[in-house]
């Protein structure tokens, strides 16, 4: 595309974009247009040297679907769409540890999510992207042709696990939203079914769907049928000719497609404090 008003910078040969010469706080209709052109194109786009207000970040998401409120984490007060996502200089668990799409057991997954950078390590802390579509092009024929309507059931019910192994305890910076048990409960037990394989709203392009941080078994298999399969696709959804690195900065603003593109934040910079604000944009139910 020709880009009239941003320069767009490809990060790697198959996913992810620098965007130059835009104010997220002051776009005009064109610049966002062409930096959500962008967003599709490159599925992972970081913009640097942003100044936004919490008010600015979620004016920009809602241009991309109504905000999610994390069911699990406590939000600031009056601000229910942000998560603050804090690592301590003494706390090894880091939130959101390993490849996933964000938040697949909710009915409508997040089209979006948006990473504000407020504090990061002098190295490290960087985070990972992975391009959907090849995983699905690069399958065989005969792979493609049994995924092709095959659904997964998703469910967030690991939570218990992790929240029973102490890695949301009271000295932990990011605190769980205890005072809703209840609504975090049903969240938790919820089973909900997406499509292995989705085709893409915007793009009509089809992805692999099927990260195995939420994805529980497919539906009519049992969980020991499923695996094997499960781990395969895993494995081949992050070869590394998929992927590209995003090395953060004070007031970089990356955003990444939930519908075509894996993330994973990488764990490298114990001893050192990193804050990032993150909101989501509702999407639509994957087919």
């Amino acid at each position: 595309m020709n880009y009239q008003t941003i320069e767009v910078k490809p990060l790697a040969g198959n996913i992810g974009a620098e965007i130059l010469g835009a104010d997220i706080a002051n776009l005009t209709q064109e610049s966002f247009a062409e930096i959500h052109q962008a967003f599709l194109d490159h599925m992972a786009i970081i913009i640097r040297d942003q100044d936004l207000s919490v008010k600015e970040q979620a004016s920009f998401v809602e241009r991309f679907g109504p905000l999610i409120h994390d069911p699990f984490i406590k939000a600031p007060d009056g601000n229910p769409e942000l998560l603050i996502i804090k690592k301590e200089e003494n706390e090894r668990y880091t939130y959101g540890d390993g490849w996933h799409s964000d938040s697949t057991f909710m009915e409508k997954p997040p089209v979006a999510s948006f990473l504000y950078a407020k504090e990061i390590p002098p190295v490290g802390g960087d985070t990972l992207f992975s391009n959907q579509y090849l995983a699905y092009e690069t399958l065989s024929p005969g792979l493609k042709k049994m995924l092709d309507g095959l659904i997964a059931v998703h469910s967030a019910i690991g939570m218990r696990d992790i929240i029973a192994a102490g890695k949301y305890t009271e000295d932990r910076s990011m605190k769980l939203r205890t005072d809703e048990w209840d609504k975090m409960e049903k969240v938790i037990d919820a089973m909900v079914e997406h499509p292995v394989v989705r085709t893409h709203p915007e793009t009509g392009r089809k992805a692999l769907y099927a990260t195995r941080s939420y994805l529980k078994h497919f539906k009519g298999w049992t969980p020991e049928e499923s695996m094997p399969l499960v781990n395969f696709l895993f494995e081949h959804s992050i070869r590394p000719e998929f992927t590209c690195r995003i090395r953060w900065e004070p007031g970089s603003f990356a955003m990444w497609d939930n519908r075509c593109a894996l993330h994973k934040p990488v764990t490298d910079y114990h001893g050192h404090r990193r804050i990032m604000h993150r909101m989501m944009a509702e999407g639509d139910r994957p087919i």
